[in-house]
């Protein structure tokens, strides 16, 4: 008994602390309902690949590992939980002037450490990672022997298969220190992280970059709003607070550096800071995305304060104050204590809703409209079968991928949409989610996977010009698509502002015979009025709203 006593008592406590937070993040991860990005990523786990549509592939081997021992949302966030506290000791080690209570108190007013790491994000591998990446950086500064290049090479490699935004932090290291660039064996750890890496390169390749496709073009805004950069800022004062982000972020830019290492931290801290900063003139940053320097802000913050001799009373005066905050988080996340108030309403009643649908479909596959979420959601609560088909308004995700519709092909299906869509309506259905319409489909078929690759990637054209657009057809099933028969299925093509859309256009080509050729020709109409428009070609089958095959093409018309 004193051993167990000595073991969480001494360096102040900092065993307990670490247990406490673990035993935390194990009881909120098991008795919350999963958000609808986990049940997503949750479906990448059903669907183990090199890389998927919007990440790489980490996200999904950890809910596959931590799924394969407990089949519920505990099992979904056990290694999220687990990594998110070896991130804290991971960190701490890092920091040369120990005070752990000081690193109790910055860790305390950090809510979104403590609230958001159990959820099964890739942010929170990436958390991780980046603090063995610097960790590993340490090491090589100090001896840049082949084991600590072997140590760097794959903490790169592991950083970029959490997340994209890895790179970041790579790239201001490097510019932290540019003798790095005449060293060897960086060079060798870069050797070696390009080759751990490259089957999710290969991936890429084959799928023909979707990742950047979207992250670089899809996602840019069409015009900027200030609103952008400002909820921007304010979303990096309540991710390192909620009510100490903007002092513990001031306190790591006054920090004064001492070394290679934690010029490196500075650098990666202000580096990523800017520069999703100015990215918020290409569109919407997500708060989220700079959560890679969590590592350095601690350390950078915590090193500020015991080597300028500042006070912590600000930290200790507002504690209570930002535990309270998260208590009552806590608290909501597990029980829905305000139903009038919809705070994000994903994260309850996913069982009712899910239920309610699944009586409805009475065995039925789901298939959910302009939504991934949803059916993933679906699938997570009923172990039912389900689908997202998206519209040729609607982003792509990893279900334009996945060849799910192939066990779907002329079987009973219920296809779920918000009232207001083009589509017949045979039923509806009201649940805690809201109200959706349903179309009993007889015999389902869409075609998700056929592409059309169109040999314009710009059109300049006067109003009501005619077009002939030269169209690729590429079947990704790698298999004879099945014809529905009675409703043959018909090429097409809408064009869509970024206020409106047109009405869709359907042509006389038939799917079956635009499979059969190699190249086809497909007479495009210009719209009435001049301006710049988004040319996407798409399939209609059936009932269905015209399906997203293909990528935007950019018009013009003038006048």
């Amino acid at each position: 008994m004193d051993a167990i006593i000595r073991f969480f008592t001494r360096r102040q406590y900092k065993n307990l602390f670490l247990l406490t937070w673990v035993v935390l993040g194990l009881l909120q991860a098991c008795f919350s309902e999963l958000w609808d990005d986990e049940a997503y990523y949750w479906v990448y786990s059903r669907h183990m690949d090199w890389g998927y549509f919007d990440h790489p592939p980490m996200i999904a081997l950890l809910i596959k590992m931590g799924y394969g021992i407990f089949h519920n949302e505990l099992g979904v966030r056990l290694f999220i939980v687990l990594f998110n506290t070896a991130t804290l000791w991971l960190t701490a080690r890092l920091i040369a002037s120990k005070d752990n209570i000081l690193f109790y108190l910055i860790m305390g007013s950090m809510g979104a450490m403590q609230i958001g790491g159990m959820l099964a994000v890739p942010d929170l591998p990436l958390i991780f990672f980046a603090a063995v990446y610097f960790w590993a950086y340490r090491y090589f500064l100090a001896s840049q022997n082949w084991r600590n290049t072997l140590l760097l090479g794959v903490a790169m490699a592991l950083m970029f298969y959490s997340k994209y935004h890895g790179i970041l932090l790579v790239f201001f290291t490097v510019l932290s220190n540019m003798n790095l660039l005449r060293v060897g064996k960086f060079w060798a750890a870069c050797i070696i992280t390009t080759i751990l890496f490259f089957p999710h390169i290969y991936w890429q390749y084959t799928h023909g970059f979707p990742s950047l496709q979207y992250h670089l073009v899809e996602r840019n805004a069409s015009s900027y709003d200030i609103t952008y950069t400002l909820d921007y800022l304010a979303g990096q004062l309540l991710l390192f607070g909620p009510l100490m982000g903007w002092l513990l972020l001031y306190y790591a830019f006054r920090c004064p550096i001492q070394n290679t290492f934690e010029r490196a931290l500075k650098f990666s801290l202000i580096g990523v800071l800017v520069f999703f900063a100015i990215s918020t003139f290409k569109g919407r940053v997500e708060a989220n995305w700079t959560v890679m320097v969590f590592t350095p802000v601690v350390i950078l913050a915590h090193q500020a304060i015991v080597r300028r001799g500042w006070s912590r009373k600000p930290l200790l005066y507002t504690l209570p104050v930002s535990l309270l905050l998260v208590l009552v988080t806590r608290v909501y996340m597990i029980w829905d204590f305000m139903p009038e108030v919809e705070i994000r309403p994903e994260i309850h009643h996913n069982k009712e809703w899910t239920s309610a649908l699944a009586a409805r479909a009475e065995g039925r596959p789901v298939v959910f409209m302009n939504s991934y979420q949803l059916p993933s959601k679906y699938m997570f609560y009923t172990g039912s079968l389900s689908y997202s088909l998206n519209s040729r308004y609607s982003r792509r995700s990893q279900y334009n991928f996945w060849d799910t519709e192939t066990q779907l092909w002329g079987k009973p299906a219920m296809v779920v949409f918000e009232p207001g869509a083009d589509m017949p309506v045979t039923d509806s259905i009201k649940t805690v989610r809201g109200t959706w319409d349903l179309n009993i489909q007889p015999a389902y078929y869409s075609y998700s996977l056929v592409q059309m690759k169109a040999g314009l990637q710009h059109i300049k054209a006067r109003p009501r010009e005619q077009v002939n657009v030269l169209l690729q057809p590429n079947n990704g099933y790698k298999r004879p698509l099945p014809i529905d028969r009675e409703h043959p299925p018909m090429l097409g093509y809408g064009f869509s502002t970024k206020d409106d859309a047109l009405p869709p256009v359907k042509s006389e080509l038939t799917l079956e015979r635009a499979m059969l050729r190699r190249v086809v020709t497909m007479p495009v109409v210009m719209p009435d009025k001049p301006g710049e428009y988004l040319l996407k070609f798409c399939v209609f089958a059936g009932d269905l709203i015209p399906t997203h095959n293909s990528q935007g093409i950019k018009v013009i018309v003038e006048k």
